[in-house]
């Protein structure tokens, strides 16, 4: 009979002990408050008046500037920079200089012509080329990513010289 009542003290005492920690771990902890991080605005609350509805402005973005870049065209199997499309990367450095958020890719383009893995160098080149380019002009490297697709994304469809001329391009992309 004592050996009874010390495990009905146990039972209970284990019991107690569980159901304690059951509640304490269930409980509810404060929630961090949200900080708006430099981009974000807080939202923003006008006057309440009781028995209205309160009315809530939305958090605004900050505003990216329009950019359209100039492409730059190559002759056939050459990365090279002609005049024209110094005097167009120039312009196009200028429009990055007085635009400093602005990040770009230029992309690498080149005609059918040629093995997919030769059209793939030579659009890395033509790319880097660009890009070497506005550097040299001012525009800080870190700004401007490049990308090859060689003759796998044709800005002209076509078989002739027509075609091919405007398919050998270093092409801008704001990103």
């Amino acid at each position: 009979m004592v050996l009874d009542k010390k495990r009905v003290t146990l039972a209970v005492l284990v019991i107690a002990v569980f159901l304690v920690t059951l509640v304490t771990a269930c409980s509810t902890t404060p929630k961090e408050e949200s900080v708006a991080t430099p981009t974000e605005q807080p939202t923003q609350v006008t006057e309440y008046k009781p028995g209205e509805k309160p009315v809530v402005a939305e958090p605004t973005k900050p505003q990216v500037a329009e950019v359209e870049l100039g492409d730059v065209y190559f002759a056939f199997d050459m990365y090279s920079l002609s005049a024209e499309a110094r005097a167009t990367l120039a312009d196009n450095a200028d429009i990055l200089l007085a635009n400093p958020g602005t990040m770009i890719t230029i992309e690498g383009h080149c005609d059918e012509r040629g093995t997919e893995e030769y059209n793939l160098g030579l659009g890395e080149r033509r790319a880097s080329s660009a890009k070497n380019y506005l550097v040299s002009l001012g525009v800080s490297a870190s700004r401007i990513k490049t990308i090859s697709y060689g003759e796998e994304r044709p800005f002209q469809w076509g078989h002739n010289e027509d075609a091919w001329s405007q398919n050998r391009l270093a092409h801008s992309v704001v990103r």
